[in-house]
């Protein structure tokens, strides 16, 4: 079994979801960030998504927006981004690591020496918004040759006649986003979530997790009840921004995370 693997199968035994953070590598400087990231599982984090910087992040909305441009200020790069990884994987070598992003960053730095590079760092996943199952061969077929799940976004435009196409060579779990537009936008309804994850446990076995919108204990409860993860990204990369010294954004995304935790914790899986 893969880290993702293991981790589902271990909360799915418990008859919980999980808790799947989002921060942006490098925000608000890298050791802020590496003290966020090695902070996050003690919080309660189930798994981590690491968002690499990325000039044009045209699926964020402005709070990742920023956090993106915060770090790459700050001198953060791609190279930093999975040298954080391996720092990471000095004392945690169970918890999942996700690298989302996007391809351009990838493409520049060569996908034979990501590929192989994530994997000697420790990364479990990628999840890459702008590259389609159409092009498979480019990432998605190099990075799970070597052991790395290939997670897809869906979405509710998604429709049953594509979702067997995005879905066809899908792993790790599947990211479905629960409101059309970029990340920090409104939430779904409790309804439309228990409904889109009924249509996709139609067309896949494999754990379904639910992000854009997420920002309170008691919504990531409710999500909790219906889906195998929970993902909250916006609203813990605002703590960042609303922080006074690094220390204090370490701080607050740390206890935010420790309440999401409690919350999606203590619902059960229906």
């Amino acid at each position: 079994m893969s880290r993702l693997e293991q981790r589902f199968a271990d909360l799915k035994a418990e008859g919980r979801a999980a808790l799947v953070t989002f921060v942006t590598a490098g925000d608000p400087g890298y050791d802020a960030s590496l003290a966020i990231l090695k902070g996050l599982p003690a919080a309660g984090a189930d798994v981590i998504e690491l968002g690499m910087p990325f000039t044009d992040p045209m699926a964020d909305g402005v709070a990742i927006q920023l956090a993106t441009l915060r770090a790459l200020d700050a001198g953060q790069t791609l190279a930093k981004t999975l040298q954080m990884v391996r720092e990471f994987r000095v004392d945690n070598s169970t918890t999942p690591i996700v690298l989302m992003g996007y391809y351009n960053p990838i493409h520049r730095f060569g996908v034979e020496a990501f590929v192989a590079q994530a994997h000697e760092a420790g990364v479990d996943g990628l999840i890459i918004v702008d590259l389609p199952p159409e092009h498979d061969a480019e990432l998605a077929t190099p990075a799970q040759a070597a052991g790395i799940d290939f997670i897809r976004l869906t979405t509710p435009t998604t429709d049953d006649a594509r979702l067997p196409r995005v879905l066809e060579r899908s792993s790790g779990f599947v990211y479905y986003v629960s409101v059309a537009g970029v990340t920090g936008a409104g939430s779904a309804t409790n309804e439309h979530v228990s409904e889109a994850i009924e249509r996709l446990r139609r067309h896949t076995k494999l754990p379904i997790s639910v992000g854009f919108g997420i920002r309170t204990p008691e919504h990531a409860a409710a999500v909790a009840r219906l889906a195998d993860g929970v993902v909250v990204g916006s609203a813990l990369v605002d703590k960042i921004a609303h922080a006074q010294t690094h220390k204090q954004a370490v701080d607050d995304v740390l206890e935010l995370c420790s309440a999401l935790a409690q919350g999606v914790h203590k619902a059960r899986l229906n």
